[in-house]
């Protein structure tokens, strides 16, 4: 294979890889592939594209950044008073919160999605599996409520599990990553607990298996108090126009 060969096959495989990852160009571009010699050709393409799998699997394992959940929902460590040991996990459904006590008074919080209406739930679990850049099998219990879904789904950045999953002994839930930060803080879930995909590594990091893990009951508004709630203010606000209104004449 001559140099020219070799060049335009590089050249091929970067604009390639730039229409189907387009996310990971700029940081590819920034290293970009050193051209192969003629004389070792084989051996120096090879090498290449060893390199450019390292680039691209570095890249997937990059922190999201900082400004896409609110500031209160970002790691962060805080007082937290609890008689758990050290090294638990307490997840506060109702405010949207993990923490992973690190003892004297102290763990680090971060922000989660919970489970929608119907679908939270709350009890002492323990970790019983965790996995990389995991594969998604859809429960039976999901596939009898949405049977579109696919039965198999393979690791990776398209993956609704994300970056990692630390999977809930006895139950079908897991504390999984999300390539949607914007659900973060929300109410979205089939049951499972959502982190950014950055936090659920750093998580993933310092659990165990048999980590205990403590689900707190919700103690958010029930829909129909939020409704009620909702009508008794429209009905303050209207009635404090009137007043208003009625002053002026």
């Amino acid at each position: 294979m001559s140099r020219l060969n070799i060049n335009l096959f590089l050249c091929q495989v970067t604009t390639a890889v730039g229409i189907i990852f387009p996310a990971l160009t700029s940081t590819v571009l920034a290293e970009p592939l050193a051209l192969a010699n003629a004389n070792d050709s084989a051996n120096s393409v090879f090498q290449q594209m060893v390199r450019y799998q390292s680039l691209v699997q570095r890249t997937a394992e990059e922190p999201k950044t900082a400004g896409e959940v609110p500031a209160r929902l970002r790691r962060q460590m805080v007082n937290f008073p609890t008689s758990e040991m050290s090294g638990s996990i307490v997840i506060d459904t109702s405010n949207t919160y993990l923490y992973y006590v690190l003892g004297g008074g102290k763990a680090i919080r971060y922000g989660i999605g919970v489970g929608r209406d119907g679908f939270r739930w709350s009890g002492v679990k323990s970790v019983a599996k965790k996995a990389e850049w995991p594969d998604w099998i859809p429960p039976a219990e999901m596939l009898a409520r949405q049977p579109y879904l696919p039965r198999f789904m393979a690791g990776g950045d398209g993956n609704p599990l994300g970056a990692r999953a630390i999977y809930l002994g006895g139950t079908i839930y897991r504390i999984h990553g999300t390539n949607q930060p914007s659900t973060i803080g929300g109410r979205v879930s089939s049951g499972c607990i959502r982190m950014a995909n950055a936090d659920v590594i750093d998580l993933y990091g310092r659990v165990q298996v048999g980590t205990k893990v403590v689900v707190l009951p919700d103690q958010s508004p029930t829909p129909d108090l939020r409704a009620r709630i909702k009508s008794t203010s429209v009905s303050a606000s209207l009635a404090a126009v009137r007043v208003r209104t009625s002053s002026l004449r």
